[in-house]
């Protein structure tokens, strides 16, 4: 079964962390109501949704893909590139202690799971302000004796990887090539179309890829390239930096 952690929007949301927006404001009840609209997407697709209470202190805490990285043998806590998010671990970590094995990362290693893109047994890792070297390193030493291999991918104009990045089957992506060093990647691409060059974050479920709204050339391509979409509206999360991938920790149990 396709289990998704995810986690309830803070009241505080409007203070989250920002890396490449300028902020304005925003209208949290209305970002909360399209996060219970992207959870209901999940849960259409089939999707068993664990939904874990707010920490209304973690202004970020709805993104839970960061704190962690669950492969099919384990859970790995990462230690955020953002110190005033390392706050969100704990919570977290309790419950996928459910269903993996734990394994902590530690300093100096600083990594995110936005920042992971894995096709099959091999994980993509951006080097980005939020991903060390460490951080890729101490990764392959905890992943490789599972039989994955750890590839580093310099990121250069985005927050993650994923922000440029992301499988839409077994063996292809969709990207943004301007925003990182895609001559690491052994896989197809598809290109994101230049006038929505934000777009490269979707989710894949099954055989179903979630793009927002805000993305409509981009869906169509997917379409034309025989891809099964649908669209949410999150306006209101993305401007918090928000991508379709970063609100849920999706594994099989």
């Amino acid at each position: 079964m396709l289990t998704a952690l995810t986690r309830k929007i803070s009241p505080n949301f409007a203070c989250c962390q920002l890396e490449y927006l300028k902020r304005e404001p925003i209208d949290v009840a209305r970002a909360a109501t399209q996060h219970r609209e992207y959870e209901a997407a999940l849960e259409r697709r089939g999707v068993r949704l664990i939904s874990l209470p707010t920490e209304p202190d973690l202004p970020d805490c709805v993104f839970v893909e960061d704190p962690a990285l669950v492969l099919d043998e384990i859970a790995i806590i990462t230690r955020m590139g953002a110190e005033s998010r390392r706050g969100e671990s704990e919570s977290l970590a309790a419950a996928l202690a459910q269903f993996r094995p734990l394994v902590r990362m530690s300093e100096p290693a600083t990594l995110e799971g936005g920042d992971v893109v894995r096709i099959g047994k091999t994980l993509y890792v951006g080097l980005s302000r939020r991903t060390n070297a460490a951080g890729v390193n101490q990764l392959a030493e905890i992943a490789e004796p599972y039989g994955y291999r750890v590839v580093p991918v310099h990121v250069t104009r985005c927050l993650h990887l994923k922000s440029a990045c992301c499988a839409v089957s077994e063996d292809t992506v969709l990207a943004n090539r301007g925003m990182f060093d895609s001559s690491a990647l052994a896989c197809k691409i598809i290109d994101v179309p230049a006038e929505e060059p934000g777009a490269a974050d979707v989710l894949r479920i099954s055989n179903t890829v979630l793009i927002p709204t805000s993305f409509p050339r981009t869906a169509r391509l997917l379409e034309q390239s025989g891809f099964k979409v649908e669209s949410l509206d999150v306006a209101e999360l993305q401007k918090a930096e928000a991508g379709v991938t970063c609100m849920s920790l999706l594994f099989h149990e």
